[in-house]
Parts: C-alpha cells; sequence; structure tokens
C-alpha cells in the first residue's frame, strides 16, 4: 500500500488550466498503475485517466477529458499529474488519485483495482 496526497486544485475560469499533482509515499512507485478520479456534488465518482505501471506510454481516458487532459507520472518523484486545458464547468469536482499495484488485463482501470485513494483536492471552474 502506498499513501496518496493530492494538490493543485483550485478556482479557474472556464478555457482556463490546472495541473494536479499526486505524490505516493513508500516504496516501488513505479510498480503502481496510477489513475485519477472525480466526483461532482450529487454524482457517483467517475474514472477521468490512468497511466500504465508497465510501459507509461499507455494512458486512458473518459471520452470527456481526451484531447483536453493528460496523464504522465515521474517515478522519480514518486508523482503522478494531471494537466487539465480547456477545463468547462462541467469539470468541477473533487478529484482524487488512485494507485493499483501491479494491475493486469487490458480494462485494469476500474475503480476496483486500485487498493489505495487520496483524499482529493477540489477543483473549481466558473462559468
Amino acid at each position: 500500500q502506498v499513501q496518496l496526497a493530492e494538490s493543485g486544485g483550485g478556482l479557474v475560469q472556464a478555457g482556463g488550466s490546472l495541473r494536479l499533482s499526486c505524490v505516493a509515499s513508500g516504496r516501488m512507485f513505479s510498480s503502481y498503475g496510477m489513475g485519477w478520479f472525480r466526483q461532482a456534488p450529487g454524482k457517483e465518482r467517475e474514472f477521468v485517466a490512468a497511466i500504465s505501471w508497465i510501459d507509461v506510454g499507455n494512458t486512458y481516458y473518459t471520452d470527456s477529458v481526451k484531447g483536453r487532459f493528460t496523464i504522465s507520472r515521474d517515478n522519480a518523484k514518486n508523482t503522478v499529474y494531471l494537466q487539465m486545458n480547456s477545463l468547462k464547468p462541467e469539470d468541477t469536482a473533487v478529484y482524487a488519485c488512485a494507485a493499483a499495484y501491479k494491475p493486469r488485463g487490458s480494462s485494469w482501470y476500474t475503480p476496483k483495482s486500485f487498493g489505495s485513494w487520496g483524499q482529493g483536492t477540489q477543483v473549481t471552474v466558473s462559468s
């Protein structure tokens, strides 16, 4: 298990950008697939993006953020990032990062694969 701490949330106008960071404590960060999820008030938690532990070139996105959000990781810093551009009011939510230890399968980034979760950081996009 790793412990996760997010930062970088805040208030931004529509069309603006934010970069979220998630720092993992513990060892073997490179053995974890990492993901970002979000939850808006009154809505269920939603998958946003994920990045593989085997090949960092393998990234996955929900359709609504493709072309606007980019997930990346720096294993030397035990950190995963979510660059969010062209933000929309509907992106407003609490964003949480999550870690899955050596996940397998083509659809490994389902919520049940993730054993460690951060507390989340609020992102608010004003219109």
